[in-house]
């Protein structure tokens, strides 16, 4: 039984509400099969991702058993977090696909749920310090930015040790679930302070909505972001639609049959999409938000 069960309930009842009171956003552009060569293309970041979950000494050592391993020409830099108030972390640099390489530990589902179907949490604007000349009207979950925030001085010196050590231009962000949400909003701040030029994509697992409109429409325009989810993974579907958070673009849906679905636009309302495949956190399956990703399950 998932924790904090009636605020779990409540926000189920209310999210199914909200699908159908919601614009059918995406439903007129053509949802498209992934080829088998583009779901493997993605198979090396669900390995990063995985890894995330590994302690800083394992990631720094590239010590972590198969979810290392499959990586295996990785060149870690740093690692850091405790695993508690801030999450693992770790930057380094992959030669193979010629890019920076930046994860961030998840949690499970267990554990986010709570946090994101609570009414305590709110909507909150970025740290002017942190996020310079973004409009105020950008907004994050208080509780995910916050959470980016702990590790973003230690992780963005990481970034530009990596990028000088390795000439590397390119900048991959990765992250599952929460870890997906701080990989999402850093995906936010890092171009603010990396050389003009830097090329940057962000790729999250069972990422759970993360800000306003106003941050959507701030990252669709700026950002290449693809978001995996699962089959009938629960988490991607909170907060709600009618809390004022919304989904960027870039999802690819893992159908129950395995195949892999490109969902254009955000927040996707087609039947083999998220919110058209799990209307509700009722139809949903938490187990699924743990993977398997292409046969990858998140965790050390």
């Amino acid at each position: 039984m998932v924790p904090a069960i009636a605020h779990v309930v409540l926000a189920a009842l209310l999210g199914a509400l909200a699908v159908k009171a919601a614009p059918a956003l995406e439903t007129r552009q053509s949802i498209t099969m992934l080829t088998a060569a583009q779901v493997t293309a993605f198979k090396p970041y669900s390995y990063y991702a995985g890894a995330a979950y590994c302690k800083p000494a394992n990631t720094l050592a590239w010590n972590c058993g198969s979810k290392c391993s499959f990586n295996s020409g990785f060149k870690p830099v740093a690692s850091g977090g405790d695993g508690a108030v801030t999450q693992y972390w770790y930057v380094g640099y992959d030669p193979a696909l010629k890019t920076v390489i930046v994860a961030y530990q998840c949690t499970d589902a267990s554990k986010i749920l709570p946090v994101i179907t609570d009414a305590d949490f709110f909507l909150d604007e970025l740290n002017s310090g942190l996020f310079p000349g973004v409009s105020t009207s950008v907004k994050t979950h208080n509780g995910f930015g916050e959470a980016q925030a702990r590790s973003a001085a230690a992780v963005l010196s990481a970034v530009k040790t990596a990028m000088s050590r390795h000439g590397a231009i390119k900048v991959t962000i990765v992250g599952h679930s929460l870890g997906g949400a701080i990989a999402l909003i850093s995906s936010v701040y890092s171009p603010l302070h990396l050389p003009a030029g830097t090329v940057f994509k962000t790729v999250t697992y069972g990422m759970p909505r993360v800000g306003n409109q106003a941050f959507v429409d701030y990252v669709n325009a700026r950002r290449d972001v693809s978001r995996i989810v699962n089959q009938d993974d629960i988490v991607p579907i909170v907060p709600g639609r009618f809390l004022g958070f919304g989904h960027t673009n870039g999802e690819k849906h893992i159908l129950n049959s395995n195949a892999w679905v490109n969902c254009p636009g955000q927040d996707n309302t087609n039947s083999q999409c998220t919110i058209g495949y799990v209307p509700n956190i009722a139809s949903g399956d938490v187990n699924d938000h743990g993977g398997p990703y292409d046969g990858v399950s998140m965790g050390c």
